[in-house]
């Protein structure tokens, strides 16, 4: 360990890695960079903005035998949100990265790249790229700039630094290409990890969490709707992008002063099960409802999701269907798919059959959000199906995401939220709206064409046609009530 005086403040200053380039002063966040036989001052870099998870400088854990602490972290935002890089230093001398993106954690190692690889701007979410001897999907391509940082790092940055990365999926291997130096990518190669597979020490407590989150270097400001006032509960730090549930304004919450990002249409209220800040146990965690959004497809059905926080669990969804209830998961291990075009995909040696495809696009939000989402917003959705699990390939210009849906009855809802819950009783009709009356919708569009097609001989020769045409009606719409039935 070499141990330097902050040339800002005087501080100490330690390079615990040989790799180490600079070290952020943790009092005076003075940017240091280490020489041959001197320091010198790069001036300041932005605070972190302290979030919800419980990873911190000093944390160690082992890695598929190798053990490592975390001695840097930097911070990146970019449109549709942030996450944390933290940098790590093994036992053996080596170096990795920790990526930290709303509960999702990856760790990966600088690899020499084999073979050519793709330019950036040929990169797009869903397609096949070649890394190696194996075909990645490419998960999402991202410009972002750094916003803070802290502890010891590789490279000399600063606030405003830009970064342009790839991140590519293969089950649970993992690949990031990042071109920030130029058109020629540094290869990063790791897999998906889980704090517990790491065997974390020394993380931050749910107390430690509570009383810094939000914070800057000690700050802590009460957010409040610049637009109407509203007083607007969220995680800070972690649910950067929120919508105000009075006035519809989308507030961007990352940086220490809230900026509007787009004027709140005036919408109607919209009745949901469960309301913004319920709590409920899900098994022996706690959860709370921070945000809502409903969304709808191109044939008119809509479903409600809603996004749920444990501060030892992170994320999870509830989603309200016109089919019932189901609990989803963003999957850190992906299934096997060919593509838009395939019929199928393949997870843990499981086919799953396609079900359908559709556009998915917001007609509601409210609350906070890990990401940036406002009404309009588009997805494309191709679902599978295996048993009651269904499994969920979401593609936008930028990110292709999985998710992993079960089942669960209204009763089990109920009974997590309690009092909380307010939607319909147990044993009630399912949602209002297209679900259960697929097959009846599609039949009275095909009955109305039928009526359009023989309007003209139904006028020319009433008695002759009409009998035809009522007999065609009931071949259609019969049938069509018996598969509602069956659906129920």
């Amino acid at each position: 360990m070499q141990v330097v005086s902050c040339p800002s403040c005087g501080a100490e200053v330690s390079f615990r890695s040989h790799a180490s380039v600079m070290a952020v002063c943790e009092y005076c966040n003075t940017r240091v960079l280490k020489d041959a036989d001197a320091v010198q001052n790069l001036g300041k870099i932005g605070s972190v903005l302290e979030d919800y998870s419980p990873l911190c400088l000093n944390a160690s854990g082992v890695l598929g035998g190798r053990a490592f602490t975390v001695i840097g972290r930097i911070q990146l935002r970019y449109a549709a949100g942030m996450w944390n890089e933290w940098y790590l230093q093994f036992a053996d001398g080596g170096n990795g990265w920790l990526g930290d993106a709303s509960g999702q954690y990856t760790v990966t190692t600088l690899r020499k790249p084999e073979g050519e690889l793709p330019a950036f701007e040929q990169l797009a979410p869903g397609q096949q790229y070649t890394v190696g001897k194996e075909r990645y999907t490419a998960a999402d391509i991202r410009s972002a700039e750094c916003s803070g940082g802290q502890g010891e790092l590789p490279f000399k940055v600063g606030d405003g630094w830009q970064a342009r990365v790839a991140d590519l999926r293969l089950g649970e291997s993992f690949v990031t290409l990042d071109y920030s130096d130029g058109a020629q990518p540094q290869l990063y190669h790791g897999i998906a990890v889980t704090l517990g597979s790491m065997q974390m020490q020394l993380l931050r407590d749910d107390e430690q969490i509570r009383r810094t989150a939000g914070r800057y270097r000690g700050k802590l400001d009460t957010l409040n709707c610049p637009s109407c006032g509203s007083a607007i509960q969220y995680l800070p730090g972690l649910t950067a992008n929120l919508v105000c549930q009075s006035c519809r304004t989308s507030i961007d919450a990352a940086s220490p002063q809230a900026q509007v990002l787009a004027a709140g249409a005036k919408l109607e209220q919209v009745s949901t099960s469960l309301a913004l800040g319920a709590s409920g146990k899900l098994g022996n965690q706690d959860y709370t409802v921070l945000g809502i959004l409903r969304r709808q497809d191109y044939e008119g059905s809509s479903w409600t999701e809603y996004l749920l926080y444990s501060g030892r669990k992170g994320f999870t969804w509830l989603v309200e269907t016109d089919e019932g209830w189901f609990r989803s998961n963003v999957m850190d291990k992906w299934p096997s798919w060919d593509g838009p075009a395939s019929s199928a995909c393949t997870f843990d040696k499981i086919r799953y059959a396609k079900l359908y495809d559709y556009e998915a696009k917001v007609t509601f939000a409210a609350g906070a959000f890990n990401w940036r989402v406002s009404v309009g917003d588009e997805a494309k959705v191709y679902e599978f199906k295996q048993g009651v699990v269904q499994l969920a390939a979401e593609l936008t210009g930028e990110e292709l995401s999985w998710s992993r849906a079960t089942p669960m009855s209204r009763d089990q809802v109920k009974a997590w939220f309690g009092k909380a819950y307010r939607g319909p009783e147990p044993g009630a009709p399912l949602l209002d709206s297209a679900a259960g009356k697929r097959y009846t919708s599609v039949a009275k569009g095909m009955i109305m064409m039928l009526l359009a097609i023989n309007a003209i001989p139904l006028l020319a020769s009433f008695t002759s046609t009409f009998m035809y045409s009522v007999i065609a009606a009931l071949a259609i719409y019969i049938p069509a009530k018996i598969l509602d039935a069956m659906d129920k």
